[in-house]
């Protein structure tokens, strides 16, 4: 009896979950190299070997494009340079959740979004309270990131106890901080502003979407095209890390050939590789021709948006963002005294983001359900989301990222990031235990509360 013929899972269901399960597990794996970067890094700057590591921190580097020049230490070409690949890829990831995700439904997407809010303007309120009138105030959007991958890395190590709801809930509050955090980049942290290269700026994203209307789908056009919106960016005293979000808006998302012509079209080349006389000579000719069409069709139908942040996000889990914090997380724990941690910009980062984002999180989310905007994920309660909030509190890679514009290189860049850290690490300690908690048997038959 002949086997039937393999056929491709059609289902919308998981059509639409299978890019946020890639995406999940990508993140997760990338989170233990993203620890173990960040351990290195305090392990060496703590360590004979510190003497070196700075030196490698600081070492100079340069590029020269004609008449343009540019000089960054190693530390500043990954904060400056790369990082804006990883915002690209937050971008992208964006942009795809608002066409199809998440983010689509207006109804799924006020939950988190009413969660991100509060987990925004509760950690700035308290470092605001605790630093005011002082000249560490403007720290105050340090608190107010998530770090997607260490958070889902803690929610991942409960597997399928944790329901497919309160998953998607993090993520998308994740999502929708990144872009208040790029927000906050773009209007606190910008000294000034030359309106020259911002005109050049808008010019080339105008053309990026006039390349779009276009159809044009090669993915280096766009490469070349981002290069010189960071160039132009960076001049106009905006940081040219947000050129990746820039970028991200312009990157075609649709496909450019029907489903049902891209199975006809491999259907025939097909055919014509499985004809002896090609089989004989693979490296033919027409193999080839029939290989560069199926090629050709395969990029056709996967959108450029698919395909670039599937080429760029292995790179950024597993590269940028580890050399990130491989360069900013080497902290001297040696002079780290006590008295640190009575400082206003130290007291305001760890307590903003421990215990703000849970508060804003669970507060602001029980009052979107109470007001009739959005209602808890089929299977979550609210003491389950109660305790997936304090993952929220795990700021680490944006919340560095923000402290280093934020204090400039300065002796409080130093106890800011200490204080992230710290933050982050009992974060995600008390909210595994949480979620240790709330997954008791004994709670799990417990009736719904209408109140967390």
């Amino acid at each position: 009896m002949p086997m039937p013929h393999a056929t491709l899972d059609q289902r919308p269901m998981r059509r639409l979950l299978s890019p946020f399960t890639r995406f999940t597990q990508l993140e997760s794996s990338g989170s233990i190299v993203l620890l173990l970067a960040t351990l290195a890094a305090l392990a060496i700057a703590n360590s004979h070997f510190a003497a070196a590591y700075n030196a490698l921190v600081e070492l100079p580097m340069g590029a020269r494009f004609g008449r343009f020049s540019s000089q960054w230490t190693f530390n500043g070409f990954i904060n400056d340079g790369l990082m804006a690949i990883f915002f690209l890829v937050v971008g992208l990831e964006v942009k795809r959740e608002i066409l199809v995700g998440e983010l689509a439904s207006l109804q799924r997407a006020l939950l988190p979004a009413f969660g991100a809010l509060g987990g925004v303007l509760t950690p700035a309120l308290i470092y605001t309270v605790l630093n005011r009138n002082t000249a560490n105030a403007r720290g105050w959007g340090v608190p107010i990131a998530t770090d997607i991958a260490f958070s889902l890395a803690v929610l991942t190590v409960f597997g399928t106890r944790i329901p497919t709801g309160l998953k998607l809930f993090l993520v998308t509050l994740a999502i929708v901080d990144d872009v208040a955090g790029v927000v906050v980049i773009a209007t606190a942290y910008t000294h000034s502003l030359h309106l020259g290269f911002v005109a050049v700026a808008v010019l080339i994203f105008a053309l990026c979407l006039v390349l779009n209307r276009l159809g044009v789908i090669r993915l280096s056009v766009y490469a070349v095209m981002g290069v010189a919106l960071w160039w132009a960016l960076g001049e106009s005293g905006i940081h040219p890390t947000l050129s990746g979000i820039v970028l991200a808006l312009a990157v075609p998302s649709r496909s450019f050939m029907e489903p049902a012509t891209f199975v006809d079209r491999g259907e025939r080349r097909m055919r014509g590789l499985a004809d002896p006389m090609i089989q004989m000579a693979p490296l033919s000719r027409e193999s080839r021709e029939h290989l560069r069409m199926l090629r050709l069709s395969t990029e056709l139908l996967e959108s450029p948006l698919d395909r670039l942040q599937g080429y760029l996000h292995p790179w950024v889990s597993f590269v940028i963002v580890p050399l990130f914090a491989f360069t900013n997380a080497g902290i001297r724990l040696h002079g780290f005294h006590a008295s640190t941690m009575l400082k206003a910009e130290y007291s305001g980062i760890f307590l903003g983001l421990l215990l703000g984002k849970p508060i804003g999180i669970t507060a602001f989310s029980w009052i979107a359900v109470r007001l009739g905007f959005a209602e808890l994920p089929y299977g979550v309660r609210w003491h389950q989301l109660h305790a997936v909030s304090w993952l929220g509190g795990i700021g680490f890679t944006v919340s560095i990222f923000i402290a280093g514009l934020a204090f400039d290189g300065t002796s409080d860049s130093v106890t800011a990031r200490n204080a992230v850290l710290m933050a982050s690490a009992s974060a995600a300690v008390l909210g595994a235990a949480m979620l240790m908690l709330t997954h008791r048997p004994s709670l799990y038959e417990q009736p719904d509360s209408p109140v967390p």
